[in-house]
């Protein structure tokens, strides 16, 4: 019944951030791909698996306990959210985490993969929002900036709230033996706030920062390739529409 209950939390998580996802970009996204093309799909199913591969490479950091680890795989997500919009990042996000656990499986009970989905989605939709309210250099680093504070406020109440209650029912372990975790890397954790404070809040800005980061190195090598591909794409678009005239 509890394993019910976690699937069914899921799934409700994940339809709300489509939603919310689906309406911004009806509403804000000017160059809106279109949905269920062969190009939005193949190209959100190549960042996805990009992803995927990176989920599967994680660095433990020295002020958190061992079950925090830190992954860069947000970057092919972020990528993919600024050239196709935020609903193929949700979608991105989601099969990177599905990826991940073919690839490697869980050891957490699908609870940190769950957080990993949900985490992330707060980080690249607000990034996503900002970015193609006003599409440029300056608005995508705002809107990574304001993405890495809302992944660092949503994370921290999700942890303290939901996932490490949720991790310690599934497991059958006392929250105590979490907090006892953290206190074994830092001794100012002592409770279940101190631990969002002191290892939750910044484990998710380093992760922004990071992310972000390599998001400004890499996209704006990236971007003309994928805009090539657009433009490929319309030539022949408008070579149909000639030949059928």
């Amino acid at each position: 019944m509890e394993n019910l209950k976690f699937f069914l939390t899921c799934l409700g998580v994940f339809a709300a951030i489509v939603v919310i996802a689906a309406i911004f970009e009806k509403l804000f996204y000017k160059n809106r791909k279109a949905f269920l093309s062969t190009h939005y799909i193949s190209y959100t199913a190549i960042f996805a698996c990009m992803a995927g591969i990176l989920m599967c490479i994680e660095i433990p950091l020295f002020f958190a306990p061992s079950f925090y680890k830190l992954d860069i795989s947000e970057l092919p997500v972020l990528i993919c959210t600024f050239y196709l919009g935020p609903v193929s990042g949700v979608f991105c996000e989601l099969l990177k985490v599905m990826i991940k656990l073919l690839l490697k499986g869980t050891s957490t009970a699908f609870v940190g993969d769950f957080a990993n989905f949900a985490v992330g989605c707060s980080f690249i939709l607000p990034a996503s929002f900002i970015y193609h309210a006003k599409p440029g250099k300056r608005s995508a680093i705002i809107g990574m900036i304001v993405g890495t504070l809302v992944m660092s406020v949503v994370g921290s109440a999700f942890n303290a709230l939901y996932l490490i209650p949720k991790f310690a029912q599934l497991f059958k372990m006392p929250i105590d033996v979490i907090i006892g975790m953290g206190t074994a890397v830092n001794k100012h954790i002592i409770d279940v706030s101190t631990l969002v404070l002191f290892a939750v809040v910044p484990f998710n800005l380093v992760k922004g920062f990071i992310v972000s980061l390599l998001t400004i190195l890499l996209y704006k090598r990236i971007s003309p390739i994928l805009h090539k591909a657009d433009n490929k794409k319309k030539d022949r678009n408008s070579k149909v529409q000639e030949d059928s005239v």
